[in-house]
């Protein structure tokens, strides 16, 4: 029996488990509760069920799997994030939920928030390991503070009163050093560090 920690995807749509998964993978690194955590997908609670691999530590469902199986998932419901797409008023105000519709970088955001949200209300401190947080030098932190807030290379030179060329030095050198060039993962990377506040994304 496999005993490793899991992620339960369950969600009809193949293209929004895979989003998902993408999306986890990415953040799994910087989350000290998703390192070393398998990630599943099911299109159905059925597939699940037949699976049921354990322990799940976290469960991202359809708002239609919630309905049709919502006494499973109610006891669950501190470890379930719904899926929904645009404002889904039949979901229970007792689940967290995340419109699945947004933009990426939105997407991402709110699952950061969310995240941030959870750990405060539990007393929690993101474990920041003092070898992530040695990876970059002050200025490239500040390089990379303002590239995931959305400005561009000349914008981030002015700011810092430095050229172009150095910024984007700063950027290859973040990029290598993160091991992804994507704003995506560069942005998970600098929440969880303590680099930027969610809430100035």
């Amino acid at each position: 029996m496999n005993c490793k920690p899991h992620i339960a995807i369950i969600h009809p749509n193949s293209l929004c488990c895979l989003a998902m998964r993408t999306i986890l993978t990415d953040i799994a690194p910087f989350v000290g509760v998703f390192r070393d955590v398998a990630i599943a997908s099911y299109n159905s609670m059925d597939e699940y069920l037949g699976e049921q691999p354990e322990p799940i530590i976290h469960y991202f469902i359809s708002a239609d799997v919630l309905r049709a199986h919502i006494d499973f998932f109610t006891p669950l419901a501190r470890r379930c994030i719904v899926l929904t797409e645009g404002n889904d008023a039949t979901v229970s105000p007792s689940f967290r939920s995340i419109d699945i519709r947004r933009p990426e970088r939105e997407l991402l955001k709110a699952f950061l928030m969310m995240h941030n949200v959870e750990h405060s209300a539990h007393g929690l401190q993101h474990h920041i390991h003092e070898e992530e947080m040695s990876l970059l030098s002050d200025r490239e932190k500040d390089v990379l503070a303002l590239c995931v807030k959305g400005f561009i290379n000349k914008e981030i030179a002015d700011r810092l009163n430095i050229s172009t060329p150095t910024v984007i030095f700063h950027r290859r050198n973040i990029s290598e050093k993160i091991g992804s060039k994507a704003i995506g993962r560069q942005t998970i990377y600098a929440v969880m560090n303590g680099i930027v506040d969610v809430k100035d994304l």
